[in-house]
């Protein structure tokens, strides 16, 4: 039986963690993965911010999970605080949504096509915010849209940040090397932050040109697009979807 990506070296910029399904995947159908993680999750320093916010969750309506970081990071200390029964939850996507499910979590409302902020803020319950407090569980820093987007529609948003980014490489010589020796062919990437990295790690590189960069989501790159660089971009979100990709 022909293997779809025999000879094939694919480059996953995931954290490794999250990167061994698709690892899995492409490894199945005989690819050679590249682990080259470009966002690394840690822990916070301090967490005595993080904390005092979810100290009292009673006020609250609802509360976001935007990943399952944000879970893992987040829950154990929300659990232990007290989590109100009247707490309606809220997440990204499948993943995370399931993830709450196993700390208690009874109903969690998800996107049910494309798994980011703005599926979520186009449910119905999200229009209901007037005078609704909601927590947005995150890591530190990221996108804006949805606590903006929230707070037009009259909801008071807080953040709770439960971990951090960093990213664990300090050049893309590996990848070059891989290239330069026929070993490389295609570079998955599933955040802008992880773009972001790649792009000032690489500087202009004439090798990224020559490899094709495949992606979940069309706002990873709507900001490179004048870069001349080859980009493929998955129709759905899920190890599932990138690695059909990857096949054809």
């Amino acid at each position: 039986m022909a293997q779809p990506l025999a000879n094939i070296g694919v480059a996953i910029t995931r954290p490794v963690d999250q990167a061994k399904k698709l690892s899995q995947l492409i490894s199945n159908a005989g690819g050679t993965v590249i682990p080259f993680p470009l966002i690394e999750i840690v822990p916070l320093n301090d967490y005595s911010l993080f904390e005092h916010v979810i100290s009292d969750l009673a006020p609250y309506d609802w509360v976001i999970f935007i990943s399952s970081n944000a879970v893992q990071n987040g829950m154990p200390q929300m659990v232990k605080s007290g989590i109100p029964s009247h707490l309606k939850f809220a997440a990204i996507g499948p993943v995370t949504a399931q993830e709450l499910k196993q700390f208690g979590a009874k109903e969690v409302l998800i996107p049910s096509n494309r798994f980011d902020s703005e599926s979520l803020l186009a449910l119905p319950e999200m229009f209901d915010m007037k005078n609704k407090k909601v927590m947005i569980v995150r890591g530190v820093g990221g996108r804006e849209v949805l606590a903006e987007t929230l707070k037009t529609r009259g909801a008071e948003v807080t953040f709770a940040e439960c971990y951090q980014r960093i990213n664990p490489q300090t050049n893309t010589n590996l990848l070059a090397e891989a290239w330069q020796n026929k070993q490389l062919h295609a570079i998955v990437v599933t955040s802008s932050e992880a773009m972001r990295h790649l792009l000032d790690l690489a500087g202009d590189a004439s090798w990224l040109k020559e490899v094709t960069i495949y992606v979940n989501h069309a706002r990873i790159v709507e900001l490179n697009l004048d870069l001349g660089l080859s980009i493929r971009i998955a129709d759905s979100a899920g190890d599932e979807a990138m690695f059909k990709l990857l096949c054809h």
